[in-house]
């Protein structure tokens, strides 16, 4: 997938106001991402990413940390200033564009390394 259209997906489901935004929101959420999974998923995904969105995978990360879903969301929230519940709304439109731009195998892959309640936020049925 294209920049083009990664943002404009981005900004359709998040409602953003401009690409730009979408950018940012995108930006914080991949390196959230990146923060929680090894630097070697961050690469495989990065790879399937458009430039220069990849490039938030590969900031200076060191080891994966473990932390849970609310953790996640606090952590973006911090990064764009957005209040916790504004964070998923953002979490959700990023992570489910990248749902779309990666295959399902890759995507089951790192679903399974990751809390069965972050499926949700890539577009995934959660747990019942």
């Amino acid at each position: 997938m294209r920049l083009a259209e990664f943002l404009t997906r981005v900004q359709d489901r998040g409602e953003y106001r401009s690409q730009e935004e979408a950018e940012h929101v995108s930006e914080a959420v991949l390196w959230t991402l990146a923060t929680r999974i090894t630097p070697e998923e961050a690469d495989e995904l990065a790879a399937r990413l458009p430039t220069p969105l990849d490039e938030a995978l590969h900031r200076d990360r060191g080891c994966a940390e473990s932390f849970g879903r609310e953790e996640f969301l606090r952590r973006v929230a911090q990064q764009t200033g957005a209040r916790p519940r504004t964070a998923e709304w953002d979490v959700g439109a990023v992570l489910s564009t990248v749902a779309d731009s990666v295959s399902g195998g890759e995507l089951d892959d790192l679903l399974a390394r990751l809390p069965v309640t972050y499926a949700e936020l890539f577009g995934r049925p959660g747990p019942g």
